[in-house]
């Protein structure tokens, strides 16, 4: 692509929603461009927890995130942090956060975020044959195990929730825990087992194959700063840093930083926050986990990936111009102290902190507005990673011209705010 032939989209955001949408856009014939200020899978795709979270049908808080307010406030390494100095601007969002609990609201949020879970692996089978890499997924499972013997009204409670919503779990007692996870402690008293999950070996890889493929399609990658746009007869303007990019449509892909171009696009504000997430890589701990296991008293997740074991999870509202607090990620290694028979190697460990994109009712905004110039995929939470090829076919049949709406997309559309 040469710099004066306009590409039909441009690409706003270089994570693995951006890069899965400019693939499945470059082969229906289009030229394509992605524009970042950071590599291709820089961002909060780098470091997420690798699990293809297809149970997590449940938005992100619930009603009891009042009670816990204080320690959020108060506890600097709790599973849930909010910085005091970034109180006044969370509290609206926290405000909206709450209204969305309320029956109807919360029905439909469940209903969008298993309408996407549902669709999100066979998807991710689609993509990943296309480009010739099966198995940089696991689809083998994921496991919640819980330590104290009164946290099983708990997870037998979370098991009807689950079976209500139809996703498919059992119920696995101490022993088949041990069978298949003989490294845990004893003290495991059972979990809950969801077949229909898995992880990535390495999240960041995936990004890099997607990104091969597409340049492969002709995708052209800039690494700019998109400053802002503006709309015009012919599509978008897009100015960066290193002057302006003209395209017929463009694509907001670019999660937690999402906010500030849709309003100068769209004239719509849109009430996005970030949650920012931790891990903790473990280089030296290899043959520890068969799949993803999350703990259900310490709030954390361990995924094996073939360059050792990711400890990862917390969540923490501070904005994103705060610096990282990666005692955080730290933390995650304390934590994990008693889940195995033998404490893990923190020798030679990494910790990270990225931005999950959060809207208050939990969905991500997947819509196409202003006349089908603008197209939006951003907002999806701890699911990014898990709805990302999904949102790129979905992204793909609103781009075409003729499309004007897809009715199984009303619960993301821009306009619900």
């Amino acid at each position: 692509m040469t710099d004066h032939v306009i590409p039909d989209i441009a690409v706003v955001g270089a994570g693995i929603i951006g890069v899965a949408c400019a693939l499945q856009l470059a082969r229906q014939g289009r030229r394509v461009v992605i524009i970042d200020q950071q590599e291709p899978g820089h961002g909060a795709s780098f470091g997420n927890a690798g699990h293809l979270a297809t149970e997590q049908v449940f938005p992100i808080a619930d009603a009891s995130i009042l009670t816990r307010l204080p320690a959020m406030l108060m506890d600097p390494m709790g599973p849930l942090r909010l910085d005091w100095k970034y109180l006044p601007r969370a509290l609206p969002w926290f405000t909206r956060l709450l209204l969305n609990l309320r029956p109807a609201a919360f029905q439909r949020t469940v209903a969008g975020i298993r309408a996407l879970n549902e669709s999100s692996l066979g998807a991710w089978h689609r993509l990943l044959d296309t480009i010739d890499h099966p198995g940089l997924m696991r689809e083998d499972g994921s496991l919640l195990v819980f330590e104290r013997p009164d946290s099983r009204q708990a997870i037998d409670a979370l098991q009807a929730r689950m079976r209500q919503q139809a996703v498919p779990v059992d119920y696995w007692p101490a022993s088949a825990v041990q069978e298949v996870a003989p490294q845990l402690s004893e003290g495991i008293q059972g979990g809950l087992f969801f077949p229909r999950t898995g992880h990535f070996l390495d999240p960041y890889r995936v990004v890099c194959e997607l990104m091969e493929a597409a340049e492969a399609c002709g995708v052209q990658f800039l690494k700019r700063q998109v400053l802002g746009g503006k709309l015009d007869e012919h599509g978008v303007s897009l100015v960066t840093g290193q002057g302006v990019v003209a395209a017929r449509q463009v694509l907001i892909a670019c999660g937690a930083h999402s906010a500030k171009l849709t309003a100068a696009l769209t004239g719509k504000k849109v009430p996005l926050d970030t949650e920012r997430g931790y891990h903790l890589m473990l280089p030296h701990e290899h043959e520890r986990l068969p799949f993803a296991v999350t703990s259900l008293e310490r709030k954390f997740i361990m995924t094996p990936m073939a360059d050792g074991l990711r400890l990862a999870g917390t969540v923490e509202f501070a904005g994103l111009d705060r610096p990282p607090n990666m005692a955080r990620a730290w933390q995650l290694h304390r934590l994990s102290h008693g889940v195995f028979r033998r404490n893990l190697s923190a020798e030679d460990a990494t910790p990270w902190m990225g931005f999950r994109p959060s809207l208050p009712d939990s969905l991500p905004i997947i819509d196409k507005v202003c006349g089908g110039k603008v197209l939006l995929a951003f907002g999806h939470q701890h699911l990014g990673l898990t709805q990302a090829a999904v949102t790129a076919e979905w992204i793909a049949q609103l781009a075409a011209p003729l499309t004007t709406g897809l009715p199984a997309l009303e619960a993301y559309r821009l306009d619900r705010f």
